[in-house]
Protein backbone atom coordinates (compact mmCIF):
# COMPACT_ATOMS: atom_id res chain seq x y z
CA UNK A 1 0.00 0.00 0.00
CA UNK A 2 2.92 2.40 0.64
CA UNK A 3 4.32 1.76 -2.56
CA UNK A 4 1.00 2.33 -4.29
CA UNK A 5 0.94 5.83 -2.35
CA UNK A 6 4.50 6.66 -3.06
CA UNK A 7 4.10 5.68 -6.96
CA UNK A 8 0.48 8.27 -7.02
CA UNK A 9 2.60 10.87 -5.08
CA UNK A 10 5.21 10.60 -7.70
CA UNK A 11 3.04 10.38 -10.44
CA UNK A 12 1.54 14.12 -9.34
CA UNK A 13 4.45 15.26 -8.51
CA UNK A 14 5.52 14.46 -12.29
CA UNK A 15 2.55 16.02 -14.08
CA UNK A 16 2.43 19.11 -11.59
CA UNK A 17 6.31 19.96 -12.09
CA UNK A 18 5.37 20.52 -15.89
CA UNK A 19 4.65 23.87 -17.61
CA UNK A 20 1.77 24.99 -16.48
CA UNK A 21 0.70 27.07 -19.64
CA UNK A 22 1.53 23.74 -22.21
CA UNK A 23 -0.08 21.08 -19.64
CA UNK A 24 -3.27 22.82 -18.48
CA UNK A 25 -5.28 21.93 -21.76
CA UNK A 26 -3.07 19.09 -22.49
CA UNK A 27 -5.76 16.28 -23.94
CA UNK A 28 -5.95 12.56 -23.15
CA UNK A 29 -5.30 11.17 -26.62
CA UNK A 30 -5.45 7.50 -25.48
CA UNK A 31 -6.45 5.44 -22.80
CA UNK A 32 -7.11 1.52 -21.77
CA UNK A 33 -8.08 -0.08 -18.17
CA UNK A 34 -9.17 -3.72 -17.07
CA UNK A 35 -10.08 -4.29 -13.74
CA UNK A 36 -10.06 -8.34 -13.34
CA UNK A 37 -11.96 -9.75 -10.16
CA UNK A 38 -9.06 -11.75 -8.90
CA UNK A 39 -7.59 -8.28 -7.89
CA UNK A 40 -5.21 -8.26 -11.10
CA UNK A 41 -5.46 -4.52 -13.48
CA UNK A 42 -3.80 -2.61 -16.07
CA UNK A 43 -4.38 0.50 -17.37
CA UNK A 44 -2.34 2.97 -19.52
CA UNK A 45 -3.04 6.20 -21.13
CA UNK A 46 -1.18 9.15 -22.95
CA UNK A 47 -1.92 12.69 -23.23
CA UNK A 48 -1.19 14.92 -25.94
CA UNK A 49 1.85 16.52 -24.61
CA UNK A 50 3.72 13.25 -24.24
CA UNK A 51 3.05 12.37 -20.90
CA UNK A 52 2.88 8.41 -20.90
CA UNK A 53 2.30 5.75 -17.86
CA UNK A 54 1.45 2.16 -17.78
CA UNK A 55 0.93 0.06 -14.86
CA UNK A 56 -0.12 -3.56 -14.76
CA UNK A 57 -0.79 -4.96 -10.75
CA UNK A 58 -1.61 -8.44 -9.50
CA UNK A 59 -1.79 -9.83 -6.30
CA UNK A 60 0.03 -12.94 -5.25
CA UNK A 61 0.98 -15.07 -2.07
CA UNK A 62 3.84 -14.90 -0.10
CA UNK A 63 5.17 -17.15 2.96
CA UNK A 64 6.29 -14.71 5.88
CA UNK A 65 7.37 -15.62 9.19
CA UNK A 66 4.80 -16.75 11.84
CA UNK A 67 5.78 -14.91 15.50
CA UNK A 68 4.42 -15.87 18.85
CA UNK A 69 3.63 -12.95 21.61
CA UNK A 70 7.86 -13.10 22.28
CA UNK A 71 8.71 -12.43 18.45
CA UNK A 72 9.97 -16.19 18.76
CA UNK A 73 9.08 -17.41 14.82
CA UNK A 74 7.07 -20.51 15.03
CA UNK A 75 6.45 -21.07 11.28
CA UNK A 76 5.47 -19.60 8.23
CA UNK A 77 2.29 -17.97 7.11
CA UNK A 78 0.92 -16.93 3.36
CA UNK A 79 0.37 -13.42 2.89
CA UNK A 80 -1.00 -11.74 -0.19
CA UNK A 81 0.31 -8.49 -1.38
CA UNK A 82 0.20 -6.84 -4.37
CA UNK A 83 2.82 -6.60 -6.77
CA UNK A 84 3.16 -3.84 -9.78
CA UNK A 85 5.16 -2.88 -12.70
CA UNK A 86 5.01 0.06 -14.64
CA UNK A 87 6.16 3.22 -15.96
CA UNK A 88 5.74 6.96 -16.95
CA UNK A 89 7.52 9.40 -19.57
CA UNK A 90 6.95 13.21 -19.80
CA UNK A 91 9.33 15.90 -21.10
CA UNK A 92 10.89 18.69 -18.73
CA UNK A 93 10.79 22.26 -19.08
CA UNK A 94 14.05 22.10 -20.97
CA UNK A 95 12.83 19.73 -23.59
CA UNK A 96 14.58 16.46 -22.17
CA UNK A 97 12.22 13.47 -21.95
CA UNK A 98 12.56 11.77 -18.85
CA UNK A 99 11.50 7.63 -18.86
CA UNK A 100 10.78 5.65 -15.41
CA UNK A 101 10.34 2.17 -15.01
CA UNK A 102 9.35 0.58 -11.67
CA UNK A 103 8.44 -2.55 -9.38
CA UNK A 104 6.45 -2.02 -6.29
CA UNK A 105 6.14 -5.19 -4.87
CA UNK A 106 7.01 -6.76 -1.17
CA UNK A 107 10.75 -5.41 -1.56
CA UNK A 108 8.63 -2.11 -1.90
CA UNK A 109 9.09 0.72 -4.56
CA UNK A 110 12.04 -0.19 -6.85
CA UNK A 111 12.86 2.66 -9.52
CA UNK A 112 14.59 2.64 -12.66
CA UNK A 113 15.37 5.03 -15.10
CA UNK A 114 19.08 7.05 -16.33
CA UNK A 115 18.42 10.61 -14.29
CA UNK A 116 18.41 8.45 -10.85
CA UNK A 117 21.06 9.34 -8.47
CA UNK A 118 23.08 5.85 -8.11
CA UNK A 119 24.36 5.38 -4.22
CA UNK A 120 28.47 5.14 -4.68
CA UNK A 121 29.69 1.31 -4.46
CA UNK A 122 31.58 0.66 -0.88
Amino acid sequence: MNALLALVVLMAATVYAAPVDSDAQAQIVSQTSDVQPDGSFNYAFESANGIKVEDQGSIKSIKVPKLDETGRQIGEEDVQVSVQTGSFQYTAPDGQVYTLRYIADENGFQPQADHLPVAPSA
